[in-house]
């Protein structure tokens, strides 16, 4: 069976535990620790209580690469991805997620396919790199923020992240980077866009992704037997109440079970 976890992301602007709690309520096999500004987030002994007392596995660790989080845990990004496979470790979470590096971080970005072998190798961890988007300017231009490109396949790693909101804003085939990524595809952000110049990460089925038809592929090709997770990553901010948040949720795990049969 191919584990569906919910990433604590999907809750902002409520803390950590909330997700943890969120994801045993509705019947989530796990969940998938966003690292950001959330001290909860940040904190390995709080994240093992909440798995702890909720019964909810900690499936991967997302490394704090976002620009908002360029300070968490420490400015160095190489100390960062450190950090957060040693949380992995002490979390028991099979996955770490990592942002291709910005082009900014020269020194990194030379060293990043290495130090992703090499922690893989030393840890046992599965550091699966996500596919990202360029940046649109006022007048139309597309611009990368990455290094060498928002696709981690022209570099090429051990494991994968697809995230299909990413897809959308980039503009890029969901289902042919994902044939790109092959085997090595390991850990699936599900969501969804419309193809606007944000990052939507709507429910799966509220945009115009192909979220059914790649759901319906994993199933097909033995992700799970290769240890694959898929996670939901949405924005319910919208919500006004938590009734309403647990109900986009519920409505968000009811397609991904569906469509992974």
């Amino acid at each position: 069976m191919i584990p569906v976890g919910l990433s604590t992301a999907s809750v902002w602007p409520l803390r950590a535990r909330s997700g943890f709690e969120l994801a045993a309520a509705l019947g989530f096999d796990g969940v998938e620790v966003m690292v950001w500004a959330d001290p909860e987030s940040q904190d390995v002994a709080a994240l093992r209580r909440h798995s702890a007392s909720t019964g909810m596995p900690v499936l991967a660790v997302h490394s704090p690469c976002l620009l908002i989080t360029q300070r968490v845990w420490s400015p160095d990004p190489v100390v960062r991805l450190r950090r957060s496979v040693e949380a992995a470790v002490e979390l028991e979470a099979p996955t770490v997620v990592v942002h291709p590096p910005f082009r900014w971080q020269r020194r990194y970005g030379e060293a990043f396919a290495g130090l992703v072998a090499e922690l893989e190798a030393s840890s046992g961890v599965r550091i699966a790199v996500e596919n990202m988007f360029p940046v649109r300017t006022p007048r139309g231009r597309e611009v990368s923020a990455f290094r060498p490109s928002v696709d981690p396949t022209d570099v090429g790693h051990a494991h994968y992240t697809l995230d299909l909101s990413h897809t959308a804003t980039a503009g890029m085939d969901a289902l042919a980077l994902a044939k790109r990524m092959g085997e090595r595809l390991t850990h699936v952000h599900m969501g969804d866009g419309t193809g606007v110049a944000k990052d939507e990460h709507l429910l799966p089925g509220r945009g115009t992704q192909p979220c059914a038809e790649l759901l319906e592929g994993l199933g097909e090709h033995g992700f799970g037997d290769r240890g694959g997770q898929v996670v939901l990553e949405v924005n319910t901010r919208s919500a006004r109440t938590e009734e309403q948040r647990a109900k986009m949720l519920s409505e968000a795990l009811l397609f991904t079970r569906l469509h992974l049969g």
